[in-house]
């Protein structure tokens, strides 16, 4: 009798768990709304002119002795397109490919300056290499252009050399620029039959966030 007494109290504890569980199972109402949002990145990009008349990068600058200068034409361009951003600012590194004193001594090694024309002709190449350059405003041959510093007389290696007075910071916009390299009439007998091959790196970086 003992004995079948508890097992009746303990069965009747597991009811009554059971009966207090179901009282917590209850039906709610509910509602849901859906919206989406798409996210477009926008694209930094600038594009150089290409090889030519555009662009005269390519074109070496043979047997120079001290005072020589040599000038090449560059164009820098922010490209139109649908997602295509102002900058805030564009700037250069140039770097030795193949080095030598020419570009290792900074003080009487190759200098170099970069300009735009501010005529409304622009720059006026020369008929043949070796390539010149004149600023023309009104005319052919007036010279009467305003000529701006870029990038200021400098030794020709250098990393991330800021560029001022740029158009190409805004979408559309072009830099018609000169690059003018001289070996200082400093240059002793230790500059003679050096080469050296300096690359022009452009980078542009993104205008500033802004709430879209």
């Amino acid at each position: 009798m003992k004995t079948s007494r508890k097992i009746l109290l303990s069965m009747g504890s597991i009811g009554a768990a059971a009966s207090i569980a179901g009282l917590g199972t209850f039906a709610t109402f509910t509602d849901s709304e859906s919206a989406s949002l798409t996210v477009d990145s926008g694209t930094v990009n600038i594009a150089l002119g290409a090889s030519g008349a555009d662009n005269r990068m390519s074109v070496a600058a043979d047997g120079m002795v001290p005072g020589d200068t040599a000038q090449r034409r560059v164009k820098l361009t922010n490209p139109t397109g649908a997602d295509q951003q102002n900058l805030a600012s564009i700037a250069l590194t140039t770097a030795a490919t193949t080095s030598s004193l020419l570009d290792t001594d900074a003080t009487d090694g190759l200098q170099m300056k970069i300009e735009k024309c501010g005529g409304l002709l622009g720059w006026r190449e020369s008929a043949s290499a070796p390539y010149t350059y004149t600023c023309d405003q009104l005319s052919a041959g007036d010279n009467a252009g305003t000529r701006t510093s870029v990038v200021a007389e400098r030794a020709i290696v250098g990393s991330g050399i800021a560029m001022s007075n740029m158009a190409a910071l805004t979408v559309g916009s072009t830099d018609d620029m000169v690059v003018t390299v001289r070996l200082p009439s400093s240059a002793g007998n230790s500059f003679q039959g050096l080469s050296s091959t300096v690359q022009f790196t452009f980078t542009a970086t993104q205008r500033a966030a802004t709430a879209q």
